[in-house]
């Protein structure tokens, strides 16, 4: 079929219909004025006036194929199908491109990730990604459509505005909450230290945070060291009560920070993974003191693009990018299957996870929990694997799963989210309803009337009900995803649910004001949603 736009195929020139004034024009225009206004809009040609040939006008159509944020495989139908679309746009400098690959590069340096390469960094990205600006657009894209602006710690909690702001709440012991002292926060409080820094990206551990600027800057504050709970005498610790810039990494422009148990990690804008501490016999890429706070570049994945990483209590997941879909690579412990290759082995070395191949399964979105794992496909399609306690895998068991294994209670269900907790899953569907699969203790529902009784495990996925009430539609959910036994002085873990019109709610433990409200003496845990007060939109 020939494109209707294309000039080539019928020796016409293809024209934009555009509202015309002149048939507009009262009385009072004088048939002069009339004639010299149709003069002016009319620019091109002999065509009826309103009318402007595209293929004469490709600075126009650049400028509406950037506006509009196309998608890179829409850019790429068009590239495909129509010859205005295939053919160079002479455009200098880059003579050479089309005008959906100008656009996709004109949608880049929006970012200011990629704005402020140098062009020779630039083209090396451009050659990682696959030779297409169209691919380094997609590779930026499946970073930020990954990324959370809140996060639910254990015991503390970061939420960062549209503008790039940073609030704050809950426990503070170790000064996790950067507010300059160690007083716990029962609603949200901005971080006025970073007054003129436009913060992206933020990762919770126990008792430690990190923060990541638009230009690169990673800040923490709280538990001085890069290692978990549970290879820290707290006693013996220095802790930093101020955001601070993470001078080992000022070679690094980092795009995005994970702390897991054991360790902590960074991916670079050229999508290169760096690991801290936990690198003794070789658990993380490299063969470290566990005391090691020098970040490491996991060089095995030199040649690979990562796109975003996801950092478990003992083990890390990396969303890889290829030109022809998504692939996940894992490294460090392996108990219960977490790694997905099959086994029970720890790995020392990333390794590619095969089995989503044999499920015709495209990754596009990945989440470590601390004891099991979860990825979402472009078809909408969830996989569960790891440890299956209290049914958290959602396959209608507590058995481990070594590999990748689609849920099934899902097929009815275009998931378009999901998120990970303890033993605990979460799936957002198109429509905004959530569904949940785990540890009932753990999820913080109303799922049953006695708030009294710990809550009952599902295993298998069932609708949320106390969401569902509200009459809203979900965009996100952010569980507390860290070992509640290793953090149980904070309290309950707890989640935010974030709605499609930017409102903030919170169910879970609170008695540290994680949830961003003081509760009422002896109460530790809301099981209702409720609003927290402060606006995401």
């Amino acid at each position: 079929m020939q494109c209707p736009i294309d000039a080539a195929a019928s020796g016409t020139s293809p024209v934009m219909q555009c509202h015309s004034i002149a048939d507009e024009l009262t009385s009072h225009s004088s048939p002069l004025q009339t004639a010299q206004e149709r003069s002016q809009r009319h620019c091109y040609g002999d065509g009826i006036p309103g009318e402007f040939p595209l293929a004469v006008s490709p600075s126009i159509v650049l400028h509406v194929l950037s506006a509009c944020d196309l998608d890179p495989k829409d850019l790429a139908a068009l590239e495909a199908t129509c010859t205005l679309f295939s053919k160079p746009a002479n455009f200098a400098p880059y003579f050479e491109l089309s005008l959906p690959e100008l656009a996709a590069f004109d949608m880049c340096q929006k970012r200011t990730m990629f704005k402020l390469m140098i062009q020779e960094e630039k083209e090396r990205l451009k050659q990682r990604c696959g030779g297409s600006w169209k691919h380094v657009l997609r590779y930026i894209l499946v970073k930020e459509k990954n990324d959370s602006r809140v996060i639910a710690g254990p015991g503390h909690s970061i939420v960062i505005s549209k503008n790039g702001e940073v609030y704050s709440f809950g426990a503070n012991c170790s000064g996790q909450l950067g507010h300059g002292d160690s007083e716990d926060r029962f609603k949200p409080c901005l971080i006025r230290s970073l007054q003129g820094i436009r913060i992206i990206q933020a990762a919770v551990g126990s008792r430690r945070t990190m923060l990541v600027s638009d230009t690169g800057s990673v800040y923490a504050f709280g538990k001085d060291n890069f290692r978990g709970a549970e290879l820290v005498d707290t006693a013996h610790t220095s802790q930093i009560t101020a955001p601070k810039v993470v001078e080992t990494l000022k070679g690094v422009f980092v795009v995005q920070a994970a702390i897991g148990g054991y360790f902590s990690a960074v991916l670079s804008r050229e999508g290169r993974v760096f690991t801290f501490s936990w690198g003794k016999n070789e658990r993380l890429g490299h063969n470290s003191d566990p005391s090691d706070v020098e970040p490491r570049l996991l060089s095995e994945l030199e040649d690979v693009p990562i796109a975003y990483i996801s950092a478990g209590n003992c083990y890390l997941l990396m969303l890889a990018y290829q030109p022809n879909g998504m692939s996940v690579y894992s490294v460090g412990c392996g108990l219960g299957g977490k790694l997905g290759h099959g086994c029970k082995t720890n790995k020392g070395m990333p390794k590619l996870i095969e089995q989503f191949h044999s499920l015709s399964f495209k990754p596009i979105s990945i989440a470590a929990g601390p004891w099991h794992a979860a990825a979402l496909g472009d078809d909408g399609r969830v996989c569960t694997w790891g440890w299956g306690h209290t049914g958290c895998l959602g396959h209608g068991d507590e058995e481990y799963k070594a590999v990748p294994t689609v849920v099934q209670g899902l097929s009815n269900v275009k998931a378009v989210h999901l998120a990970t907790g303890e033993y605990t899953t979460f799936v957002v569907a198109d429509n905004g309803d959530v569904y949940s699969f785990g540890s009932g203790e753990s999820l913080n529902l109303i799922f049953q009337e006695d708030d009294e009784a710990e809550g009952p495990d599902f295993s298998t996925p069932s609708l949320v009900e106390s969401l569902k009430k509200l009459n809203k539609k979900v965009a996100q959910i952010c569980p507390t995803n860290a070992s509640y036994w290793l953090n149980s002085e904070m309290g309950h873990p707890h989640t935010f649910a974030v709605m499609e019109s930017g409102e903030l709610c919170a169910f879970g433990g609170g008695i540290r004001g994680q949830l961003g409200v003081k509760l009422l003496e002896g109460v530790e845990k809301v099981t209702v949603p409720m609003h927290v007060p402060i606006d995401l939109s």
